[in-house]
């Protein structure tokens, strides 16, 4: 591994540098990355699946994903509108004190820390969102590579590096760690002076020991960790007596999707008991006990798992409804399970509202709304929270559907949660313990914003002016100019 004072004096010397340069030479550069990584071609996926297990059209889909988030910041940077750039024009007539020239926008903050996803072995990882985002907003970045697939983090980081040098980037505008080097290496990484801020996409334990290590830094720096969810999934009466079936099937699907090894998998189901409820669980056995075990990601997500839904179905009060049926060929095959408990169990057992990262599920069964309630207040921050409802049903359960809000970053209204737009619209991110700060996104163009600050600029000469303040406007983007957005 490179002597990480050299990585990090090189990405202070390269931010001096890359943060004044404009947006059409970043988009360049992350179109080029995204060339670069398309011409590594099949030998990426196929290294890919050696390491990870998984299937060639999931990564090829997701390589595709990875290569349509950095256009789409490039896109973002050539409009401009992005920095919210705000003049408030000098008025030396203005009575009794005359208006200071005031400008403001958002400005990059320094070297970002990336540390790769296991799940996501390109569009969380080396290339994926937080890099390209950082990149975009000005920021050099310092990958740490995730052991799991660490072959594919190298060959990425290499496009990368490839596409800095092709577009006349500055030496250390990226620099890639060996996902090897252990806890150590990370630890050093964020607790480096340098370091202005972390992203992090992981586990709970892995996340909130990122926070804690930034905090307890002299200069404290902010950590954007997304730590997963249970992602709750409310089944509300008067739907469930319309479409008990096909919402069972259609997660019996979502539940098992890629071995269930997904931050937005439906871990929690909770539903009213009558004979709708018990219709849905009885289809939804059905189909989970026909869904075939399959190879998770690496050995250590595979235990996790399995210790996580022993210890859940441990439980007392936890009913097993239904595992598959098919026996398993290879060790570390994920089975995929149903649970049920009561709600008055899972209220006084804060370990059922624990995630089991894997294709696994807990049905909660609630007297009534009122039971239903009580137990959506006494759950904890998610990225997702689901309802599947009539329309009628949203308005008659306002309080229920406020709840879910206040506690999800993304309310999703008869559908799964599984699957997650990239698009400016998106909200992937929650209140805690999902994420360490609700306020943003860590999917979509707004991504960004995690790093950056506002900066003003009072009474400075048109002429020292960023390009984006400047009153003649010579990047034609928006901006408000006296409280009206202008051209």
């Amino acid at each position: 591994m490179q002597d990480l004072n050299t990585v990090m004096f090189q990405s202070t010397e390269a931010f001096k540098k890359y943060r004044k340069f404009s947006g059409k030479q970043k988009a360049t550069f992350l179109r080029a990355i995204a060339e670069e990584i398309e011409a590594l071609g099949m030998d990426l996926i196929h290294t890919t699946m050696q390491e990870t297990n998984l299937p060639e059209g999931r990564l090829i889909g997701e390589r595709g994903r990875t290569i349509f988030q950095l256009n789409m910041f490039a896109n973002l940077l050539e409009e401009g509108s992005w920095v919210e750039a705000r003049i408030d024009l000098a008025n030396l007539n203005r009575q009794p004190i005359p208006k200071v020239d005031l400008r403001k926008m958002l400005v990059p903050i320094g070297t970002v820390a990336v540390f790769g996803a296991s799940n996501f072995p390109f569009a969380y990882s080396t290339a994926g969102g937080d890099t390209a985002s950082a990149l975009a907003s000005g920021c050099p970045v310092v990958v740490k590579g995730h052991p799991a697939h660490a072959r594919t983090s190298a060959m990425v980081a290499e496009a990368i590096l490839k596409a800095a040098e092709r577009t006349g980037m500055p030496k250390g505008v990226f620099a890639h760690l060996d996902g090897g080097e252990g806890f150590e290496v990370g630890k050093a990484l964020v607790m480096h002076p340098d370091v202005k801020a972390v992203g992090f996409t992981g586990s709970f334990g892995g996340g909130k020991a990122l926070y804690d290590m930034a905090n307890q830094r002299p200069q404290p720096i902010p950590v954007f960790s997304e730590m997963g969810s249970v992602n709750p999934v409310i089944l509300m009466p008067e739907k469930m007596k319309k479409d008990a079936g096909n919402i069972a099937m259609s997660y019996a699907s979502s539940i098992t999707l890629g071995v269930g090894q997904f931050c937005t998998n439906p871990g929690l189901i909770f539903g009213i008991e009558n004979e709708d409820l018990e219709k849905f669980m009885d289809i939804l056995s059905n189909e989970i006990e026909k869904i075939a075990p399959a190879i998770m990601l690496n050995e250590g997500i595979f235990k996790n798992y399995e210790d996580k839904k022993t210890i859940a179905l441990s439980q007392e009060g936890v009913n097993t409804e239904s595992v598959s049926k098919i026996e398993k060929t290879a060790q570390t095959q994920g089975t995929s399970t149903i649970a049920s408990v009561s709600a008055d169990v899972f209220l006084k057992n804060p370990k059922l509202h624990q995630e089991v990262f894997g294709p696994y599920s807990l049905v909660v069964k609630c007297k009534d709304e009122v039971q239903l309630l009580e137990v959506l207040n006494h759950l904890e921050g998610q990225l997702t929270a689901t309802l599947m409802a009539t329309e009628s049903e949203l308005i008659a359960n306002e309080e229920i559907v406020d709840t879910l809000r206040n506690l999800s970053g993304r309310l999703n209204f008869n559908n799964v949660p599984t699957g997650v737009e990239v698009c400016f619209a998106m909200q992937h991110g929650g209140p805690f313990p999902a994420c360490t700060d609700a306020r943003f996104t860590s999917v979509g163009p707004d991504a960004i914003k995690r790093w950056v600050r506002p900066a003003s600029y009072q009474s400075f000469p048109d002429s020292l002016l960023p390009d984006e303040l400047k009153h003649n406007n010579p990047l034609n983007i928006w901006r408000m100019v006296d409280n009206e957005f202008v051209k």
